[in-house]
C-alpha cells in the first residue's frame, strides 16, 4: 500500500490524527511513503562532530522566566525579497513544485514535513516552525536584546532556524524544548538536535541541564 499525502479535504484535526498514524507505520516499515522531502533544506546543519562541539560550549543555566515576552517583540513576518516575506520564502525553499502568486502567496505546491512525515498539498496546512521557539529565546537570553537583534532572530535564513512543517505539528510543539517534545519521526531527531544546538550556540543563547541530556541523546544518534 502506498500512501502520498493525507488530503486536505478532511477537517484538520482528522489530517493530523491520519498523518500520526502513517508516520508511525512508515516508521515500523508498514506503510511505503512515497514523499520525500525537498532537495531545499535549512542550511547552517552542522556536522555531528561541530553541533557536539557547540553543545559542549553552550552555557547551561536555570530557566528564565517569560515574564514581560510577547511575540510581537520578535517581529516576524518581515520583507525578504521583492514582496517576498521570510514565510514565503521559506515555504518555496522547502516545497517542491511551488508556484506563486503575484504577491509571492503560494498557489500550490508539495511540502513534506519532516517532524512527522506528512506531506501537504495546501500551504494552509502548514506552518513555518521557528526550531528554537520565540519564547524559548526569550527565557534563554534573547529577553535582553534589543527588538532589531529580535527581528533577526525570528527571520533567520542563515541559520537552521526556519522550517515548514504541518501546522498542527508545529502547533502542539508551541515553545517546548527538546527535554519535552521531540519530533514524532525519530529518524529526523538527529538533525532537529543538530540544528536547536548550532542555533542557540550562534545566537548565544543558554540551555537548561534537562535540554543538554535530551539534546545529548538526540545527538548520539547521529552518524555524521
Amino acid at each position: 500500500m502506498r500512501v502520498t499525502q493525507v488530503s486536505a479535504r478532511f477537517p484538520r484535526v482528522t489530517r493530523y490524527a491520519a498523518a500520526v498514524v502513517l508516520a508511525a507505520l512508515a516508521g515500523a516499515g508498514l506503510v511505503g511513503v512515497s514523499a520525500q522531502p525537498a532537495s531545499a533544506t535549512p542550511s547552517g546543519i552542522p556536522s555531528k562532530a561541530t553541533a557536539q562541539s557547540q553543545l559542549n560550549a553552550l552555557t547551561v543555566a536555570a530557566q528564565g522566566s517569560t515574564s514581560g515576552y510577547s511575540r510581537d517583540l520578535f517581529p516576524h513576518w518581515i520583507t525578504i525579497s521583492g514582496s517576498c516575506n521570510t514565510r514565503e520564502q521559506v515555504l518555496k525553499r522547502d516545497g517542491t513544485s511551488v508556484a506563486v502568486d503575484s504577491s509571492c502567496a503560494a498557489t500550490s505546491g508539495r511540502w513534506y514535513s519532516p517532524y512527522d512525515g506528512a506531506t501537504w498539498t495546501a500551504a494552509s496546512d502548514v506552518d513555518i516552525d521557528h526550531v528554537v521557539p520565540l519564547a524559548e529565546a526569550w527565557r534563554s537570553g534573547a529577553n535582553s536584546w534589543t527588538t532589531s537583534r529580535r527581528q533577526s532572530f525570528a527571520n533567520d535564513l542563515t541559520r537552521p532556524q526556519l522550517i515548514a512543517v504541518t501546522d498542527n505539528v508545529n502547533q502542539s510543539k508551541g515553545d517546548q524544548d527538546p527535554s519535552t517534545w521531540q519530533p514524532s519521526l525519530s529518524s529526523y531527531r538527529c538533525t532537529y538536535s543538530k540544528m536547536w544546538i548550532t542555533v542557540k550556540y550562534s545566537w548565544g543563547l543558554k540551555l537548561q541541564s534537562s535540554e543538554k541530556s535530551a539534546l545529548q541523546s538526540m545527538l548520539n544518534t547521529c552518524s555524521s
